[in-house]
């Protein structure tokens, strides 16, 4: 059966922004998204937030949560995840934070021991990527290639399969080879290049039939997330999930 799909609320941001967080949910949940993937909860709490989530039938499939997650934040996390009904969160670094080898490392640490101050209470941890770990860092290896070595198994990987395209690196090839270390895909479109505004999904330069069968498996979620649009954004989010449903790579409700 195929995967899921949720949007990654970032993608909304504005359109919560000129309305608000209630009637922009009630809109992504008649396009017939699965779930939703939180970033933040402006002008809601997130207990109201849940509330809302159980009263539509979305699942909260994760969490964003920067920085890394650390003993500070420990509480006000489990505190929003139970609010959501939800034990996964997403998290991830700038890229300064990955420009060697050594500093790759001393990131993974943080990630490894924020997955390890959550699992006692049954939440998984994963990472989230910009382009910036799929350059290389030395004449050897990719950042995501040390990631790799450094990370926890604890520590999943969501796939922002774009941000891998325009990378340069093959986000087909990268979602094969982490296997069952990827269950969550960041699916968007457009370009894939830097700055310029990104497309519905189905309208872009990525093959999203090949990322799909290379996760086949392995994949929990395909979740739609979109930084930007050149259109109008509502429309994208409507399209990105009929695309996906159509082309048989995910299910709706």
């Amino acid at each position: 059966m195929s995967v899921p799909i949720a949007l990654q609320l970032y993608t909304v941001r504005e359109a919560i922004a000129q309305s608000n967080y209630i009637d922009i949910v009630r809109k992504v949940a008649a396009l017939g998204y699965v779930g939703v993937e939180t970033a933040g909860f402006p002008g809601i709490s997130p207990q109201d937030a849940g509330k809302l989530f159980k009263e539509l039938g979305l699942q909260v499939c994760s969490i964003h949560a920067f920085p890394i997650p650390d003993e500070t934040r420990k509480a006000e996390i489990l505190d929003t995840l139970g609010a959501l009904d939800c034990q996964v969160v997403v998290s991830g670094a700038g890229p300064d934070d990955f420009k060697t080898a050594e500093l790759t490392r001393i990131t993974c640490e943080k990630l490894n021991a924020a997955a390890e101050l959550l699992k006692p209470h049954g939440v998984r941890l994963g990472v989230h990527n910009h382009w910036w770990e799929y350059l290389k860092v030395d004449e050897t290896k990719y950042a995501y290639e040390y990631m790799l070595d450094f990370l926890s198994p604890d520590v999943f990987f969501e796939i922002d399969t774009y941000w891998v395209r325009t990378a340069g690196v093959d986000p087909a090839m990268v979602v094969g080879r982490m296997g069952k270390r990827a269950p969550y895909l960041h699916i968007k479109d457009g370009p894939a290049v830097q700055k310029e505004p990104q497309l519905a999904v189905g309208e872009g330069v990525l093959d999203f039939p090949a990322i799909m069968a290379a996760s086949a498996g392995n994949a929990e979620w395909a979740i739609v997330e979109l930084d930007g649009c050149a259109t109008d954004m509502l429309e994208a989010v409507r399209k990105s999930c009929q695309y996906l449903v159509s082309k048989g790579l995910a299910r709706a409700r």
